[in-house]
């Protein structure tokens, strides 16, 4: 029997980057978590990602990498596009990671890549509160708005590795045109800095989605009324979804969902408009549990590399 190893783990996002080595029950042995470097040039923004991996003090052997990013990824190129950092288009991230791999420890990585919102999605159904059920949407409601979906304990990844990019589906066909090139999409809406800047617009003198779900919690008009809105544009993405795949089961995390009934009431509410047929109707909406989801669904990525992947069948789920 092989003897059971720790793996290295990547979490890629617009604000932060998050390396860990992770044991294969999912606790984080090591972990070094650097900002995302604001910054035009693509060697400046990968630079503090190769230093963290040096920081790690890796074992010298060779090691199975799970990496997240924000998307869009290319999952067989083994490169990124993220709307969120500008500096990265078609950026080699996964020839990067291994180059930088191979000189810190002297071998060569085995590594799979996968969007974040997939990582989310993953960790979450693996250790979070998807882990009872076989097939499950995973939605991120923060910066940006991100999903991933498991069907039958499967990862729905698609044939680039997008499958699942909530955040850019549609909801208002003859909207304004979105960062991404596509009009009126969920994000635009639905994303923290989106419905801060919107109850700007309306007189809201807050500064941060923090500051608005607080105001909205005390009862200010503008800020319920535009978390409203948003979560209407989301209730509409995450309906499409579920009714596109037929899962029934939707775990929502992210920064605006920490705070509680103030997003998931109006979400609820709004969910009735779209998800109309039968068999998604009354959709179960899951607060997420796990504070480091994306890092641990790119762990499970990593131990899903040597068949120790945490996506298994479990009958009557």
């Amino acid at each position: 029997m092989s003897v059971v190893t720790d793996v290295l783990a990547l979490d890629i996002g617009g604000t932060k980057v998050a390396l860990a080595v992770v044991a294969p029950s999912g606790d984080i042995v090591r972990e070094l978590v650097v900002p995302t470097a604001s910054s035009p040039a693509a060697e400046e923004v990968w630079a503090p990602i190769a230093a963290g991996i040096v920081d790690l003090g890796l074992e010298a052997r060779s090691w199975d990498v799970g990496i997240g990013s924000a998307g869009p990824v290319a999952a067989g190129p083994g490169t990124v596009s993220p709307v969120n950092i500008g500096a990265w288009r078609a950026f080699p991230l996964v020839d990067r990671v291994r180059a930088a791999l191979t000189a810190a420890t002297g071998h060569a990585p085995r590594t799979a890549l996968a969007g974040d919102g997939h990582c989310i999605a993953l960790g979450e159904h693996w250790l979070g509160a998807g882990r009872d059920v076989a097939s499950m949407i995973g939605v991120v409601l923060s910066t940006g708005v991100g999903g991933g979906a498991i069907l039958d304990d499967r990862l729905v990844a698609g044939s680039t590795g997008n499958a699942v990019h909530l955040g850019h589906i549609s909801v208002n066909a003859w909207g304004n045109r979105c960062v991404c090139g596509g009009h009126g999409c969920v994000e635009m809406y639905a994303r923290g800095p989106a419905m801060v800047a919107a109850a700007q617009a309306r007189g809201w003198t807050g500064n941060d989605g923090i500051e608005l779900t607080a105001a909205a919690a005390a009862g200010d008009r503008v800020a319920v009324e535009t978390i409203e809105d948003g979560m209407r544009a989301a209730a509409a993405g995450i309906a499409a979804t579920a009714t596109e795949l037929d899962i029934r089961r939707v775990v929502v995390g992210g920064g605006l969902a920490k705070a509680g009934e103030v997003i998931f009431a109006p979400l609820r509410r709004h969910l009735g408009d779209f998800a109309v047929l039968d068999y998604v109707r009354d959709l179960e909406l899951r607060p997420a549990e796990l504070p480091n989801a994306g890092l641990l669904g790119a762990a499970s990525l990593a131990l899903s590399l040597s068949g120790r992947g945490v996506l298994r069948a479990r009958s009557g789920a």
